[in-house]
């Protein structure tokens, strides 16, 4: 009976360690098929199989409705095995005309002992079926040995970034160097964003190159996230015909149109002229690669006029009506200033100095504010400071701190030079008032999208309030008799639209001799005046002959924004504007008509 327990026992611990043994075989058999597989299935590739990069493509870049500035396409660079090459001339002579290149260049990438080398990078797929179709054609004279055939020819996958609109809004979008990295524009400053995750395929190794066919996807390419902009490319091929046309007739160096959502800093348009095809950079100065709206400083001129007058009114030291004894010219410190046309001593409101762009009017406005708080408004108005866009090599323009202001350049820049802001800044500013007092910081990113289509919106642009709602209305209601007919930019006005903005002309700083060479013409406005829209700022950099920013900027303008209504389907207030008194007659006739009607 012992001996039979004994054996009973011996049986049931065996069972056990057998059951044992198939549960972790079991286990084993699971981790291998389903946890590692992949690892393992890379080694035996690795063991096995060559492993190349299977390159991922970009995002898009896309405007606000999903049209594409940038893509990336399918490309097939074309490379050699040149131990297959038997007769380098001979193959260079069939091969290059086919891909049309140099036979130099084709015979000297296909010489030598390397077993992989480049012959076409990046060509389109119908190239290399072009190539493969005429090798078979020509070979099928040979014998299959044959040392006569040509061989050792093979494909790579990739893609090519291919820019649909071309030279439309090339400045902003940029475009990628041949190792298909961001070089320029938001192809670069996205770079990370919109590149892929490369992902890894094998191929059968055939005398050392990659056998056609036997390429297998081991890790696919994720591809980089779409971007899609705030721009409207029907608005920016409006805003760039328009500019590109004014800078040519002017024989301008350049020019530059934003359109911008005042209330949130959207930016509908980003139009500069000259421009480049982004799908042929090989001949494109670095210069013309700039993008001028936020790299370029300049000084604003008339235009920043509405900064030196927002802040009086704010601070409460001048109504619109306050009136001021207006010469051509006025001394102070050690120079003379004047205005920019020859007339007698006038009796302008504050309104008919903003309207007649008086240089010595703006100076004794400023004169109200200590120096301090003028440079305090200056810089709550964003000069000195990037206005948040985000756009690469954005320039924080010029202010001088207090310390370093001479006896001139309180009055300098109370007309608006002697400091320098960039388009975009000069934008900003004027949303600023357009927007009740606040600054909205410009974008041109409304967000992304990841491979799956999921889109991300941009997050919130930051604010800040400048001038009080009650300044801002005032400086519309000013700024609206700069574009009637007693005003310097009559061209701005649009039909059945009350309309708002500031003319600009300021003496040009030409870095090659450091000194004043030419204009900076500008008009920035915005519509319906009453209840702003949209802001349009124009500048036109050292135009030839006419330099008056009304009279090169206000019919730019008026084409833009006049298009920019009807597409977004803005109908006019139907309120009437009330003319404000420019002068001191037009006051005193304005009261004395108040007078008798409250009697």
């Amino acid at each position: 009976m012992g001996n039979f327990s004994l054996a009973h026992n011996r049986i049931r611990a065996l069972i056990f360690f057998l059951a044992l043994a198939m549960f972790l075989f079991g286990l084993r058999l699971v981790q291998v098929q389903a946890v590692q597989a992949g690892d393992y299935r890379m080694r035996a590739v690795n063991e096995m199989e060559n492993t190349k990069s299977l390159p991922a493509p970009r995002g898009e870049i896309t405007d606000v409705n999903g049209v594409a500035f940038a893509r990336s396409v399918a490309a097939t660079s074309i490379v050699v095995d040149q131990t297959q090459i038997t007769n380098p001339a001979r193959v260079a002579n069939f091969v290059a005309p086919i891909l049309a290149l140099p036979v130099a260049q084709v015979e000297a990438s296909i010489t030598g002992k390397r077993k992989w080398n480049m012959v076409y990078q990046n060509a389109k797929p119908a190239l290399w079926q072009k190539l493969t179709s005429a090798l078979a054609t020509f070979n099928a004279q040979y014998p299959a040995m044959s040392p006569d055939r040509i061989i050792g020819f093979f494909p790579e996958r990739g893609y090519i970034r291919e820019y649909p609109s071309g030279e439309l809004i090339a400045s902003l979008i940029g475009f990628v160097n041949h190792d298909g990295i961001g070089a320029t524009g938001l192809e670069s400053s996205m770079n990370s964003t919109i590149s892929g995750i490369d992902g890894k395929y094998s191929y059968a190794n055939g005398y050392g190159a990659e056998i056609p066919g036997s390429q297998s996807e081991i890790i696919p390419a994720q591809t980089g996230s779409t971007v899609r902009l705030t721009v409207d490319r029907d608005i920016q091929w409006v805003a760039e015909k328009a500019i590109a046309d004014a800078v040519k007739s002017s024989h301008a160096l350049s020019g530059t149109v934003i359109v911008m959502d005042p209330k949130t800093g959207a930016i509908l348009a980003h139009a500069t002229a000259p421009t480049f095809n982004p799908n042929n950079t090989s001949k494109v100065s670095l210069v013309a690669m700039r993008n001028p709206s936020v790299q370029d400083v300049y000084e604003p001129g008339s235009t920043g006029k509405v900064m030196t007058l927002a802040a009086a009114i704010e601070e409460k030291k001048v109504t619109p009506e306050t009136v001021f004894t207006v010469p051509y010219a006025l001394k102070r410190s050690n120079k003379v200033f004047h205005d920019h046309e020859k007339h007698p001593t006038q009796r302008l409101t504050t309104s008919g100095i903003l309207a007649i762009s008086s240089n010595t009017g703006s100076i004794q406005v400023g004169e109200l504010l200590s120096n301090d708080k003028f440079y305090e408004y200056l810089t709550k108005f964003g000069v000195g400071s990037k206005t948040g866009s985000g756009l690469p090599g954005e320039s924080r323009g010029i202010l001088p701190k207090v310390a370093d202001w001479s006896g001139t350049s309180a009055p300098t820049m109370a007309f608006g030079q002697g400091y320098s802001l960039t388009a975009m800044q000069a934008t900003s500013i004027f949303a600023t008032i357009a927007n009740d007092g606040v600054r909205v910081s410009p974008t041109v990113i409304a967000g992304t999208s990841d491979s799956s289509g999921n889109f991300t919106p941009a997050s919130g642009r930051t604010s800040e309030r400048v001038i009080s709602s009650e300044t801002a209305k005032t400086m519309r209601l000013m700024m609206e008799s700069v574009v009637s007919a007693n005003g310097t930019a009559p061209t701005a006005a649009i039909a059945g639209y009350r309309v708002a903005g500031k003319t600009g002309t300021a003496m040009r700083i030409d870095d090659t001799c450091g000194c004043y060479r030419g204009y900076t013409a500008s008009f920035i406005g915005f519509a319906p005046a009453d209840k702003p829209a949209y802001v349009i700022s124009v500048t036109i950099q050292a135009p030839k002959g006419l330099h008056w920013g009304g009279t090169l900027g206000g019919p730019v303008f008026r084409n833009v924004m006049s298009f920019v209504l009807q597409s977004r389907h803005i109908a006019p207030t139907g309120t009437v504007f009330t003319p404000v008194a420019l002068n001191e007659k037009t006051l005193a006739a304005k009261k004395a008509v108040y007078a008798t009607s409250s009697n």
